[in-house]
């Protein structure tokens, strides 16, 4: 569940103002194998159909700062493992690259979830990451389809390079819906990714819960998943709806 407070304000975050739409005080599923909090950020550039977090997708969302986040942190020192930026897209906000750096600094290890939309960011922010969630949402080529938002393909398979340049610990994942990827599809995408170097990688199951409603309520199951592809990885896991 995420926190809320409305007459919170963005606040000062290191490197600059931090726009948060939310905190998840205790997580155990946003960093697998790690007790977290969660900071959803505001703001994304772009417009997946399936976000379950779409409410955040404009900054407006924002109802609190960073004074609100670390005031948490603060009090949860030696009692989580860390901390996740999440989102929205964590990335859209240049303030995130402080707000890491303050929250290694009070000895919590931080994740990151990311859509790869800002690769040069990533980049920027890599040494204060311990692991980082990406989504891959389609073949690098078909990304349009799901992100409804011209050329970003080239920017999400750049930001894959980059951390597996870095080394950095790592999950892939792809939400699936039938109605934007194929098991084609996603077969491509396992393939593409195992030849890339991907150890880890998760399917997830579309879920109608929280989304704008724009897709039909269909899911998937893991006896969808094309023969073979699974194998391919160290870890994969299929998250069900």
């Amino acid at each position: 569940m995420m926190v809320h407070d409305s007459a919170a304000a963005p606040s000062q975050s290191g490197s600059g103002l931090l726009y948060i739409g939310g905190i998840t005080p205790f997580s155990t599923v946003d960093w697998p194998g790690k007790l977290a909090c969660v900071a959803f950020l505001a703001g994304c550039p772009w417009r997946c159909p399936y976000c379950q977090n779409h409410i955040l997708q404009s900054r407006d969302a924002a109802t609190l700062g960073a004074e609100n986040l670390f005031s948490f942190l603060e009090t949860r020192r030696r009692l989580l493992d860390g901390v996740v930026f999440s989102g929205g897209e964590p990335l859209a906000q240049p303030g995130v690259i402080g707000a890491a750096q303050r929250a290694r600094e009070l000895g919590f290890a931080v994740g990151l979830h990311t859509c790869g939309a800002f690769p040069e960011r990533l980049r920027e922010i890599l040494p204060f990451i311990d692991w980082v969630g990406l989504d891959v949402k389609a073949p690098w080529d078909a990304y349009d389809r799901v992100t409804l938002v011209p050329g970003a393909g080239p920017l999400a398979r750049e930001s894959l390079s980059i951390l597996l340049e870095a080394g950095v610990d790592m999950e892939a994942r792809t939400t699936w819906h039938p109605d934007l990827l194929s098991q084609e599809d996603i077969a491509s995408i396992g393939r593409d990714l195992a030849a890339r170097g991907v150890k880890t990688w998760a399917v997830q199951a579309y879920r109608h819960t929280g989304t704008d409603g724009s897709l039909p309520n269909e899911t998937v199951y893991p006896s969808d998943m094309p023969a073979g592809v699974a194998d391919l990885f160290d870890r994969f896991e299929f998250r069900r709806a």
